[in-house]
This record gives C-alpha cells, structure tokens and sequence, in this order.
C-alpha cells in the first residue's frame, strides 16, 4: 500500500479546518433521500427453459445501497438488480433479501443486522459496506476488524455460499464534493479498501470487486451520492460479470 493511503488519516490533519467546514455544508445542503420502499424481499421467476431448478438464495448487507436509497424500490436497487443479473448468469429463479440501514458502518452492522442476516442461509452473499466508515474517518485496523468478523458471521451461517465485497466508492468522481474534502475522502477510502481485499482474499469463497469503471450518464441519484436505477443497474451488472468472468461465481 503506497505510504500515502498508509498515512490517510495523518494526511488529513494539515486542512482538518477545511474539511470541517466542507463537511457540514455538504450534511446540510444535500437531499436526505428516502429508503426504498418495503419489501426489502422479493423472488424473480427462472427463465423458462431452466424453471425446474431450485431458486438461489441472495443476501444483500450492507449500508444505504442495500436499504434502496436514490430509488423508489428494491426491485430498481442492488437487489433486484443482482438478481436479475444471477437470474440470467445461472438461468435459475433468484430469492432476494435485503438487510442494513442507511448509514450503517461496519461496526454497526456488526451490532445491530448481523443477526437478521444470518438468520437464514444463501447460496450468494454481497456486502456493500465501507462509505460510512471513510466518512467517519474510522482507523484502517478498526474497520479490518469489523470486516473480518462479519465475513467470519456470514461464513459460519452459510458454509457453501459465494461472498462478494463490493469496492469502496470512488470517491474522486463524485462532483458533489468539493476539494480537499474529495481528494481526502478518497484517498482513505482506498486506505480502507486495501485492507478489506487483504481480509477478504485471505477468506475461503470470498471475493472483491475491482474498482468500478467510470460511472456512466445518469448513474446518480438527484442527490447526486447515491445511485440512480441506472446506476445499481451499471453496478449490479459490474459486479456480476466481473465475478463471473473471474471464475467466482
């Protein structure tokens, strides 16, 4: 990891003033969006040549992308999205269900929805998790620690199942945030993520996505943060192809 991302935290004290100031104008100025609507579970039919196979099981954990916000239901966010692209990867019917809440960390998953998430088994597990803790700017060791244990949860509750981690934001193409704040953000972001991908590489059955691509027209919400229909849509097929492509799905 370059000494940069290594020293992200340190990086930031220079223009902590700044960062403050920009900081709170971004809380108060920006759209609070609502959360999709309930249900925040749902079934896609299987393709008709392949409908006599047993429908997968998806899990979708994590922050404010799980909960759905920027769109009006979970059939136009991650899940509904992820389903759709498992649907056509696996011609099979796809279960989906949706848990976390919108500025969760991953100690609060840890806390308070790890429980409600491994209440059940799946065959296909994605964390979306990591935004809210490089916004708070939680310490690179803390947030490893979080990480491990919730993959360790999910695995023990679903000893077969594919786990995929979604990369952090990127968060250097998201015009809403003004500089240092943007440079400052994504820079320990990409200190966090490092140490996610060690974690996750080290686990059986788990995976990272890469970086996205840049994001396209129409990829974010009107706060311009979260993403749009288009946008979990370009995610979701992102995610997918890439863990297919890449033998893990």
């Amino acid at each position: 990891m370059p000494l940069l991302q290594r020293l992200s935290r340190v990086a930031m004290l220079p223009v902590a003033p700044v960062l403050l100031v920009q900081g709170r104008r971004l809380r108060r100025d920006t759209p609070r969006l609502a959360d999709a609507a309930s249900p925040w579970s749902g079934s896609l039919d299987a393709p008709t040549s392949r409908s006599g196979d047993a429908p997968l099981r998806l899990l979708v954990l994590g922050d404010s992308t799980a909960a759905g916000v920027g769109v009006d239901s979970q059939h136009e966010a991650l899940p509904g999205n992820l389903a759709r692209s498992l649907s056509l990867h696996y011609g099979r019917g796809v279960q989906w269900t949706a848990v976390g809440k919108n500025g969760a960390t991953a100690k609060d998953l840890l806390s308070d929805y790890i429980d409600a998430a491994t209440a059940d088994s799946y065959d296909v597990v994605f964390l979306t998790i990591g935004a809210n803790d490089a916004l708070g700017v939680r310490s690179r060791a803390a947030f490893g620690r979080d990480i491990r244990s919730l993959l360790a949860r999910l695995r023990a509750a679903n000893p077969e199942a594919t786990i995929l981690m979604s990369s952090l934001p990127a968060f250097f193409r998201f015009v809403l945030l003004p500089n240092p704040l943007r440079f400052n953000l994504y820079l320990h972001s990409r200190s966090l993520e490092a140490e996610a991908r060690a974690i996750v590489a080290a686990t059986p059955g788990a995976f990272m996505s890469p970086p996205p691509p840049p994001y396209t027209e129409g990829f974010f919400a009107s706060d311009l943060f979260h993403p749009s229909a288009i946008g979990y849509r370009d995610w979701a097929d992102f995610a997918v192809g890439d863990a297919v492509a890449r033998g893990q799905l």
